[in-house]
């Protein structure tokens, strides 16, 4: 890794942002055999793409994304053995604690099919009516895992500069500049993946899909009786949250239930679902708050809405180890974002919170379309 611009600076595919989509289309680049230089503005990642539940949830989603995501599981299996990180198959687990969350997973498992939904399975110390397994998903660690592919792109040739912000993208007479911090750098194509952060560069292309920023409250939790859950778990707040259980014919009736007993929760968007890192600790969240430019301020009541339905869901009272911010691109006309606003320049973000399912399977879409 380096501070310095690169001795040639005329690379197959110049990347802006060394986050999960910047490092997703740096790997399919890398096996289309194209030189590939990625510009990061911080001395390493430390976006959305490490502050996530490291939650590939395949299954759960529908149409593009749903596409998108099949091609990027086989891809983690794939890079998680060339960079030395481990990828854990362990699938998800759905738990219905009403009649109406059951018949959204039947509803489900009858669309889905048996290869893709396991009904009725051990709800893994987790109180439930009954649970679905979706032996598809996988689980990374984030904090692991990007810094590990950064490190396994660079051993085969990919230039990373950090500390570089990138201040403009033009065109001279036969490609793209990346004008930096730190000088120039040509490219035969240029990725621009910076998250939620299209607006610095591109207002026009962020205002033409009315990009915002979803600012998530995250904690991490000690495990209650040091209890070990393998499978990622979601519950009945998930089912309105990812578009493939949404879509279900008994998820207004999840909502209207819920509307009706915790309005709150609805108020601020709750997730309500965990993971659980190789040290033990929970990720727990999350709360949804939408704005272009959010309050440098938390609401605590946001976290303690959180820790209080942990508590029910877990059966114990919860002790916090960490709190963080999420933040990521939404855009209520896609789930993905791209645009062309120059010859051989892409302006690419998951505009759905969905970036570890899926930019593996984006990427080559992307690069696809130059």
């Amino acid at each position: 890794m380096t501070n310095t611009l690169p001795a040639i600076d005329d690379a197959d595919l110049v990347i802006v942002g060394a986050g999960i989509v910047g490092l997703a289309h740096a790997v399919d680049a890398l096996l289309r055999g194209l030189s590939v230089t990625v510009v990061e503005r911080d001395d390493r990642a430390v976006g959305a793409s490490i502050r996530n539940f490291g939650h590939v949830c395949t299954t759960a989603q529908s149409g593009l994304g749903l596409t998108f995501a099949l091609a990027a599981r086989e891809r983690w299996l794939t890079v998680g053995s060339k960079a030395g990180f481990d990828v854990s198959e362990c699938g998800t687990l759905v738990i219905a604690r009403a009649a109406d969350e059951a018949a959204v997973l039947e509803e489900f498992a009858a669309e889905r099919g048996p290869n893709q939904v396991v009904l009725d399975v051990p709800s893994g110390g987790v109180e439930a009516m009954t649970a679905a397994h979706f032996p598809m998903d996988l689980r990374v660690d984030p904090r692991v895992a990007v810094p590990a592919i950064t490190e396994w792109l660079e051993s085969e040739g990919v230039t990373f500069v950090f500390g570089a912000n990138v201040v403009a993208i033009e065109s001279d007479s036969t490609m793209p500049v990346v004008v930096t911090s730190r000088g120039r750098i040509r490219g035969q194509r240029v990725v621009h993946a910076v998250g939620h952060d299209v607006d610095r560069l591109f207002p026009d292309v962020a205002e033409q899909w009315n990009v915002e920023r979803c600012r998530l409250q995250m904690l991490e939790v000690a495990p209650p009786n040091g209890m070990v859950i393998d499978p990622a778990v979601l519950t009945g707040l998930s089912i309105l949250r990812y578009s493939g259980l949404s879509a279900m014919p008994s998820a207004g009736a999840v909502r209207a239930r819920i509307a009706d007993e915790a309005p709150e929760l609805l108020d601020v968007v709750m997730n309500l679902m965990l993971t659980q890192r190789p040290d033990g600790a929970l990720v727990l969240g999350d709360t949804h708050h939408y704005a272009r430019t959010h309050t440098p301020f938390d609401d605590e009541r946001n976290a303690d809405l959180l820790l209080r339905e942990g508590a029910r869901l877990l059966g114990a009272p919860l002790t916090v180890l960490r709190r963080w911010r999420g933040i990521y691109a939404t855009s209520p006309h896609t789930e993905f974002l791209t645009a062309s606003p120059a010859p051989n320049v892409q302006v690419v973000s998951v505009t759905s919170g969905i970036g570890m399912t899926t930019a593996f399977g984006l990427a080559p879409h992307v690069l696809d379309s130059f």
